[in-house]
C-alpha cells in the first residue's frame, strides 16, 4: 500500500482492533507502514494486515516515537496512560474507549454529523486526542443529524437492542457455548460475561450501573454523547439499554419529539440523501432494518418510519448498524481519514 503515514493500532488483537487492521486496508487508508501494538501477553504474536503476517509490538515509551496517527481500541486504562504519551510524541490519536468522550477539550466525532470539532486538535497545546463515540450514539446521530438540522430536536426517547459483541469475544463465545447447550438439551454453562443467561433470553441491561445510579453507563453514554456531538446540551433524553442474543449488529427503537412539524414522507426524503444511511422500509412487504442484514455493512440502516400520534411532532424510527464497522472501527479509519482530508496530519512525514 502507497502512502506517507505512519500509523499504530492499540489493541489490534481485539475483535474491533482486527477490525480496524482490515477496515484500513479495505478504505485504502495512505498508510506506508501500520504498526499492530497489543498488552504484554500478546506481544510477538501476528495478526494480518493487508495479507501479510505483521507481529505485535509492546507499548512502551520508545516504541510509540515516529507515528503520525494512532487508533486506539484497547479500554479506558491504556487510553488514560498511552493516548497522552502518543499525543505528545507529535501522533494524533483517534481513541475508541469511553476515557476521553466527556472531556470538555476533546473532540467527539462522527465524521457525517460533526467534522469540523477535529479541528481542535490543530489548536496550539491540545493534547491531540480525538474521541470516538458509544457504538450506540454513533449509529443513531448519523440518522438524526439531518432531521435535527432540518426542524430541530426536543426529546428523544431511545430503546436499544444491543448484541454481545458489544461486550467482546468473550461474550460471543458465552453466547455460542450457551446456545449450544440449550440446543443439546444440556445445562448451560454458568454465565461469564453477563449477570445471567443470555442465549434464547433478553437482558434488561446493557452496561453497568455505577455510584448508585439507576441508568447504566451505555444509558448515560447515549444522553451525554448526543448532546455533546450535536452541540445541543437542551435537547431532553432518555434510554433504555438491553443485551440480546445477537452476535453482530445494534437495533434502536428511537421516538423523537421534533421542534418543528415533519411529517414522516419528509423525514424519509431527508434520510435518503444523508450521508452513510441507507432507509429500508416497506413494512407491509417486510422490509426493515435487521442485524444480520446490517452486519459486514458500512452504512447505518433506517426504517418504520412513521408519526406519533400521541404527541405533537412525534417520529418512529427504528435504526440498526453493524456496532463493530460504523459503531467503532469504521468510524475511527473515517475520523483518521478525516484528519488527512482536513490536512492535520501528514505534514512531518511530507516534510
Amino acid at each position: 500500500m502507497s502512502g506517507q503515514l505512519r500509523v499504530a493500532v492499540v489493541g489490534a488483537t481485539g475483535v474491533v482492533g482486527t477490525q480496524m487492521l482490515r477496515t484500513l486496508v479495505e478504505r485504502g487508508f495512505p498508510a506506508h507502514e501500520v504498526v499492530p501494538f497489543a498488552s504484554e501477553r500478546s506481544a510477538g504474536r501476528k495478526v494480518f494486515y493487508g495479507g501479510e503476517e505483521v507481529e505485535v509490538s509492546m507499548l512502551s515509551d520508545d516504541a510509540i516515537a515516529g507515528f503520525d496517527v494512532a487508533i486506539f481500541s484497547a479500554g479506558a486504562t491504556v487510553s488514560r496512560e498511552w493516548a497522552p504519551k502518543f499525543g505528545a510524541a507529535g501522533a494524533i490519536v483517534v481513541d475508541n474507549s469511553s476515557q476521553w468522550r466527556m472531556h470538555d477539550d476533546i473532540p467527539l466525532v462522527v465524521p457525517e454529523v460533526n467534522p469540523e470539532a477535529m479541528d481542535a486538535v490543530a489548536d496550539p497545546g491540545h493534547s491531540r486526542i480525538v474521541a470516538n463515540p458509544n457504538c450506540s450514539t454513533m449509529q443513531m446521530v448519523v440518522v438524526l443529524k439531518p432531521l435535527f438540522d432540518a426542524v430541530g430536536i426536543e426529546r428523544l426517547v431511545i430503546a436499544t437492542y444491543q448484541s454481545v459483541s458489544g461486550t467482546g469475544k468473550s461474550a460471543i463465545d458465552a453466547l455460542m457455548a450457551e446456545s449450544k447447550a440449550v440446543v443439546e438439551g444440556q445445562d448451560p454453562p454458568a454465565p461469564t460475561s453477563y449477570p445471567h443467561q443470555i442465549a434464547f433470553n433478553v437482558l434488561a441491561q446493557a452496561g453497568s450501573f455505577k455510584d448508585g445510579d439507576d441508568y447504566t453507563d451505555e444509558e448515560r453514554k447515549l444522553i451525554n454523547e448526543t448532546r455533546k456531538i450535536l452541540s445541543a446540551p437542551e435537547i431532553a433524553i432518555t434510554a433504555t439499554c438491553a443485551r440480546v442474543p445477537v452476535i453482530v449488529g445494534h437495533s434502536e427503537a428511537v421516538n423523537i419529539q421534533t421542534r418543528d412539524p415533519l411529517s414522516p414522507e419528509q423525514a424519509t426524503e431527508l434520510l435518503r440523501s444523508a450521508p452513510g444511511v441507507t432507509v429500508q422500509d416497506d413494512p407491509a412487504a417486510g422490509v426493515y432494518p435487521q442485524a444480520l442484514e446490517a452486519a459486514g455493512e458500512d452504512d447505518v440502516f433506517v426504517g418504520r418510519i412513521r408519526r406519533d400520534d400521541s404527541i405533537e411532532n412525534g417520529l418512529n424510527l427504528w435504526i440498526v448498524g453493524d456496532n463493530l464497522l460504523k459503531g467503532a472501527a469504521l468510524n475511527a479509519v473515517q475520523i483518521a481519514e478525516s484528519l488527512v482530508a482536513r490536512g492535520l496530519v501528514g505534514e512531518r512525514t511530507a516534510a
